[in-house]
């Protein structure tokens, strides 16, 4: 079987500007985001990894780097089809003015009926994004294959695979710099492992006992 690890992009700010990033160059990692893929990174360190596949945005790649800085043999390859959904005219605006329009309401409702002004259908996004899935399963039959992604792509993923409608697919939780892990054979499909966070957890903890320790002293 081919093991696949979903890995969703570490934080960054442009969440706090309340627009939609989409496909908008320029958005990095802020410290934070940087924190959790360092975790990540050292959370990987002592996996066997074969091939390290990442969407082509400086958030995706950066997190990606974090993961290659332990296994410096690995080489990062860009694949556009796991690749952030195109929202199309939405792209960049304020979710604020957004979320009172009609489609919006389709997209968090029955997101398989929904399609970005001059963007993309979610079930296209889903389409593709399972469709690059099995592309690498059928390039690197018994390998684990590391892909870094982001939340949406990686929920339509994981919903694929758990045979649930796409319409559900905003039940399941990926949080930044998660791990979900699926082993794709001949046979069913295993979903292993959904949202592991417990590197970040780890990081969390680390540093509340550090402002303890800062406090005594």
């Amino acid at each position: 079987m081919t093991h696949i690890l979903l890995i969703r992009h570490a934080v960054n700010d442009f969440v706090k500007t309340g627009r939609l990033a989409g496909w908008t160059p320029g958005v990095h990692l802020n410290e934070e985001g940087q924190a959790q893929a360092a975790a990540l990174g050292k959370r990987l360190a002592d996996s066997t990894l074969d091939r390290l596949y990442v969407s082509p945005l400086e958030r995706t790649m950066e997190t990606a780097q974090a993961i290659q800085q332990h296994h410096p043999r690995l080489t990062l390859v860009q694949n556009e089809q796991i690749g952030e959904v195109r929202y199309g005219d939405w792209e960049g605006m304020e979710i604020s003015k957004l979320t009172g329009r009609k489609m919006w309401q389709v997209v968090q409702q029955y997101p398989s009926r929904a399609e970005f002004p001059n963007g993309e259908t979610m079930r296209g996004v889903q389409t593709r994004a399972v469709n690059a899935i099995e592309a690498l399963v059928e390039a690197h039959p018994r390998e684990t294959v590391v892909v870094v992604s982001h939340a949406d792509l990686i929920k339509m993923v994981i919903a694929h695979y758990l045979g649930m409608h796409l319409d559900e697919f905003q039940r399941i939780v990926i949080a930044p710099a998660s791990i979900s892990s699926l082993s794709l054979g001949f046979g069913r499909p295993y979903v292993g492992t959904v949202n592991d966070v417990a590197h970040i957890t780890q990081l969390e903890r680390e540093r509340k006992q550090a402002k303890e320790a800062e406090k005594v002293s």
